[in-house]
């Protein structure tokens, strides 16, 4: 079955543009179900203030103890799932990594948790859409490639007003070719493979502006699929 590209409309966000979003390829598949490894996003590390001693847990459930992360520190958020903050910080003896409350930290930016969640929507979206090997408008040119693998073919167009291109995916189905030949001993017909060809079977255009995709083309002998709409990768300068 050849990868699908579907529609989905209800995380159409708005783009949140305040810095700098990871460009490598680094998998975004190596996490937990459920769990958003910011460094796989972002650049730098994003840093929080610890406003109330609070109890660090070794498991994103809460399940078993680590001991308690000190109050009046700033400390790292290494990654996050719908209910608790990963981060990295001085416990009260010694430093110490896990998962804590989003109820102990606070942030300069007081609109921080409402980015901080659709941050967290839109990578639990792209996961599930890499996963299936799919596309969608709105992703980067690294989750594409994670996805799909390198294409066919690219081009790239600047302009003053930024950047533009296409990425070209191409599928092919390996036809065998037989050749009917007649055993000299025994008089009796057999198939002898002859040669193997590749046709081409369809072809998804991926279109690209200003580093995210803006539309999807799918040239299939079933015909078109759907189309699948995420947010753009949401940039920020915490």
């Amino acid at each position: 079955m050849k990868p699908a590209i579907f529609i989905l409309c209800s995380l159409s966000l708005t783009l949140i543009s305040y810095g700098q979003i990871k460009k490598d390829k680094e998998s975004l598949l190596d996490s937990e179900p459920g769990v958003v490894y910011l460094n796989q996003v972002f650049t730098k590390p994003i840093k929080l203030n610890v406003i109330e001693q609070a109890q660090v847990f070794s498991d994103k459930d809460g399940k078993h103890r680590l001991g308690f992360l000190k109050a009046d520190q700033v400390v790292d958020l290494e990654g996050m799932t719908d209910r608790a903050y990963r981060v990295r910080g001085q416990g009260t003896r010694d430093g110490i990594a896990g998962w804590v409350s989003p109820k102990a930290f606070s942030h300069h930016d007081a609109d921080f948790v409402e980015k901080l969640k659709k941050i967290y929507e839109r990578q639990i979206a792209v996961k599930e859409i890499i996963k299936n090997k799919g596309l969608a408008i709105g992703m980067a040119p690294s989750e594409v490639e994670i996805s799909r693998g390198k294409p066919t073919k690219t081009t790239m167009r600047v302009t003053p007003t930024g950047e533009s291109g296409t990425w070209e995916y191409i599928d092919y189905d390996e036809i065998k070719h037989y050749i009917t030949k007649i055993d000299p001993v025994s008089g009796q017909a057999f198939r002898q493979l002859s040669h193997i060809t590749q046709e081409e079977t369809g072809k998804t255009t991926v279109e690209f502006k200003d580093g995210a995709v803006c539309a999807l083309e799918e040239m299939k002998d079933k015909g078109p699929g759907n189309v699948k709409i995420i947010v753009p990768p949401i940039v920020v300068g915490w």
